[in-house]
């Protein structure tokens, strides 16, 4: 019995020994690395409030804050994480790698939505449109109703919604109708080779002059602009703003065929000369 608690104090000297060697040795790292990761998580704090400061007085799209901010936030406590695990002397070098290798993978799977990602970010920094701008993209022209992350979203005249991936706006052709305040409405008349092309002018000018949502400055123009097959081609260039691109395109469309069936100036329609040959 006396061996048995011999042996139970031995042991118990021997961990209490080497609980104090390892208090002593790896201590005073322990508790600079706690201090560290406190310190450090304060920092990053700090950080990413400054950098929604930034982005909020630099004008950056709301929807896009949050998600920046809280990217940022992951990655610098993860960067944290790294560096103190590697001060307790953990190696860090497989790890990173792994990690590496994992968002390599995810990356490659998720590529399209990456691109779209990107696409998204690069137009929310840089504002090649807005939401109510009417624009041009990928085929279809349309009013913007909402611009995310990954698509970007508009309406076109036929009331219908179309939802366009950004990765493809952002590597393609963008017309902003809107951003110069103003668009020209480019029209067609044919009017026929008899009629007096002066008078004709004159009638559309006075249309397009009349018309309310037609703006002075540009002035309206009229000119010709082909001599076709069966008609002489006007080109007719009224300026309206964005939001009555349409009221205008129809409106002095119509008003202007009235206007010319009234001034009794003909709009032809194709016709084809047969000369016969006498045979013999």
């Amino acid at each position: 019995m006396e061996e048995e608690m011999d042996k139970a104090g031995d042991l118990f000297s021997q961990g209490k020994d080497m609980a104090y060697n390892l208090i002593v040795e790896h201590g005073p790292r322990v508790l600079l690395i706690i201090v560290l990761f406190f310190v450090g998580l304060w920092v990053i704090k700090r950080v990413e409030s400054m950098l929604r400061k930034v982005m909020t007085k630099r004008g950056v799209d709301q929807s896009l804050i949050p998600f920046v901010g809280s990217l940022t936030d992951i990655g610098l406590k993860a960067l944290l994480i790294i560096s103190l695990a590697g001060m307790l002397g953990f190696e860090t070098t497989s790890f990173v790698a792994i990690l590496g290798a994992a968002g390599l993978a995810v990356g490659l799977a998720l590529q399209g939505t990456l691109a779209n990602f990107a696409g998204g970010v690069l137009i929310l920094i840089f504002k090649p449109y807005r939401v109510g701008d009417l624009i041009e993209a990928q085929g279809e022209k349309g009013t913007v109703s909402e611009i995310q992350i990954f698509v970007t979203i508009i309406h076109t005249p036929e009331n219908k919604t179309v939802i366009i991936p950004n990765g493809a706006i952002s590597n393609g052709n963008i017309t902003n109708y809107t951003r110069e305040g103003f668009m020209r409405v480019d029209l067609t008349f044919g009017i026929s080779y008899d009629s007096d092309i002066k008078k004709a002018k004159e009638v559309l000018l006075a249309v397009m002059q009349e018309h309310p949502k037609v703006l002075k400055d540009p002035a309206p123009f009229v000119g010709v602009a082909e001599l076709a097959d069966s008609s002489v081609n006007l080109a007719v260039r009224p300026h309206a703003d964005p939001d009555h691109y349409w009221d205008v395109y129809f409106d002095i469309y119509e008003a202007g065929k009235i206007a010319l069936d009234e001034a009794q100036i003909t709009i032809p329609f194709p016709q084809v000369d047969v000369h016969m040959q006498p045979q013999g």
